[in-house]
């Protein structure tokens, strides 16, 4: 098991490098193979059943965010004033994304729209998939009341993306001092506050 699992790390870290280095287009299951020191390429299908699953593997190991609600079902019974602190500070994690990770899911993005669809299924689609299943699962609780978790969702994530962007791309949203924890704590309370359950 722990071999199978040592084996399954090595091709994830190889076909990232490759991805980098050639592309999702460029980089082949036998090049793949070889950087990982796998004899035969038909050995990684014996792990992921086509290149694509592999690329969306990739990705998924390197965004914080996606890691964070990897395994959902130990997650949908936390109360969601630690859940979503916790998904919060995954996202502000993007920023620590390695230069070559950025370059890759923004690079294939631009040029492909499919691997963008692919990037977007396997990260914020994923995380997106799980706050409705999360929410859901909180408003049967009775924590939450019953609302419409789609829209929710998403103003979740939506409350976090300008501090996100100040601190990557605008750096004029960021001016004024607000930290991440500060952003956080903020966001989860506003957010909560309109979904408690009246009374």
């Amino acid at each position: 098991m722990a071999e199978a699992l040592d084996r399954r790390a090595q091709i994830l870290d190889a076909a990232f490098e490759e991805f980098a280095a050639k592309g999702f287009k460029g980089a082949t299951i036998k090049s793949i193979a070889d950087a990982a020191g796998v004899q035969s390429p038909a050995l990684i299908y014996w792990y992921f059943p086509d290149k694509e699953a592999l690329f969306r593997e990739v990705l998924g190991t390197r965004i914080p965010v996606v890691r964070a609600v990897a395994d959902p079902a130990s997650l949908l019974d936390l109360p969601p004033e630690e859940l979503l602190p916790r998904i919060g500070r995954a996202y502000f994690a993007f920023e620590l994304l390695d230069i070559q990770t950025l370059q890759l899911v923004v690079g294939e993005a631009v040029r492909r729209p499919e691997v963008a669809e692919m990037f977007v299924k396997s990260g914020p689609g994923k995380v997106l998939d799980f706050l409705k299943a999360y929410l859901e699962h909180q408003v049967e609780l009775g924590r939450l009341r019953p609302h419409d978790v789609r829209s929710s969702a998403r103003a979740f994530i939506g409350m976090l993306i300008p501090q996100l962007a100040g601190k990557m791309f605008l750096p004029a949203l960021a001016k004024d001092g607000l930290t991440d924890e500060e952003h956080l704590k903020a966001s989860v309370s506003i957010f909560l506050s309109g979904l408690r359950p009246e009374g």
